[in-house]
Formats: C-alpha cells, structure tokens, sequence
C-alpha cells in the first residue's frame, strides 16, 4: 500500500511530522480499528481474537522492536525515552499473552496459511527496521510503534473486557515528550529522514495488518 512520505510536509519539526504520520496513516486510520463487526457484532468475539492472536505474532516477542531499538541509542534524552518505554513495553507483551490466552485458539479461516506468512513477514521487517545501523531509522520505530499502540490499545482494551481480564494503563503515548526527544536527536537532515522513514514503515505494517485482519472477518462471513 503506497502511503505518502512525511519526509518533507512543509516547515513542521521532527517531532510534529512524525506525529502526524502515526495519526494521519496507522491503525486509528484504518475503519476496520473502529468497526461494529470487530468491535461490538455478533462475532466481535472471534473477531478480538484474531487481533488479539496476529498481535501477539507481530509484536509479543522479546526482544521486541523497542528493545533493539535501545540498543541503537546513545544520546542521554534518548536513553531516558528508552528507560520508560522498556518496561512499559514489556508489560504490554504480558498483557498481550494474557489475553492470547483468554481469547481461546485463533478462529478457523480460510487462507490461515497465507496470512499467518504474511504477519510474520511482517515481524521480520519490522525487527529489521529496529537493528537497522542507519542512524535514527530505529528510533523512528520505536517511537511509532509506542504512539500506535494507543489506538491498538483502544481494540485490546475492548477484547481485555470481553475475555474477562482488567486492562493495565497505558501511558507510553507522550505525544510531548516524543515530540521533544525527536527533535532533538534530528541534528542533521539525513538523520530527520531516517527517523522518519523508521516510523512510516512501522505504520504501514500496522495498517496493512489490520486490512489482513479485515479480510480474514470477511472471508469468514462475521458481518
């Protein structure tokens, strides 16, 4: 899926582009986020449970996208980022099993084969981008992947009160502080754009999860 880049959207900072492209092209841009059928249907159940289960295939694994992103960075601010974001990040990946699971086996769909291919190619780019040794790509996933996570953390929270398990707070989404740190790591152009690619490839994975999740719902009739 063709998203436009961010890399050059007028006078705006870093941290406003980056910010801009994590709401204006990730999960809170896609209708299936947001859907009666994935959300309140009468097979929003199975529905939760296959979010819940290809997350948990993208992103329940440690070490995950922010811990090699850590890993990359040196930069005092950035390590103070790092600091927070670690162990808010390993507390969602609990409450991502937790919920895994809750939610019982994936449901039954046809082409299982092809999709569960297609996520984990998914985790593999995205585990590139993080150990990636252009300087700021991975700091660029790290950041988008925590601000995402707050709209795929809308869907989690809906599947966390179905299954019957309370939802943790999450609290990594500091658009202000995200803001600040990445302006301050983009000295140079060359490191601008490389944040900036890290976080596109990260929201176009997401995005092209959820349509992959779409497809499933429909491919199994839950309208």
């Amino acid at each position: 899926m063709a998203l436009a880049s961010v890399g050059h959207a007028g006078s705006a900072r870093t941290g406003e582009k980056l910010l801009a492209c994590v709401a204006g092209q990730g999960s809170a841009a896609h209708p299936y986020l947001t859907s009666e059928a994935l959300l309140r249907g009468p097979h929003a159940a199975r529905n939760l449970a296959d979010a819940v289960h290809f997350l948990c295939t993208l992103h329940g694994r440690h070490p995950g996208v922010v811990d090699h992103a850590a890993n990359r960075s040196v930069e005092p601010a950035e390590r103070a980022w790092f600091g927070t974001a670690l162990d808010g990040f390993s507390a969602e990946r609990g409450f991502l099993t937790r919920l895994a699971v809750a939610a019982g086996p994936m449901p039954s769909t046809a082409g299982a084969g092809d999709t569960q291919a297609a996520v984990l190619g998914q985790r593999h780019a995205v585990e590139m981008l993080a150990q990636s040794e252009r300087h700021g790509c991975a700091l660029g996933a790290a950041f988008a992947l925590v601000l995402d996570w707050a709209a795929v953390r809308g869907v989690l929270s809906v599947a966390a009160t179905r299954f019957g398990i309370e939802p943790p707070a999450y609290e990594l989404a500091d658009g202000d502080r995200i803001r600040a740190v990445a302006d301050g790591a983009a000295a140079r152009p060359a490191v601008e754009r490389a944040i900036l690619f890290g976080a596109e490839q990260i929201v176009v994975q997401h995005f092209g999860l959820w349509e992959l999740l779409e497809a499933r719902q429909q491919a199994r009739g839950d309208d």
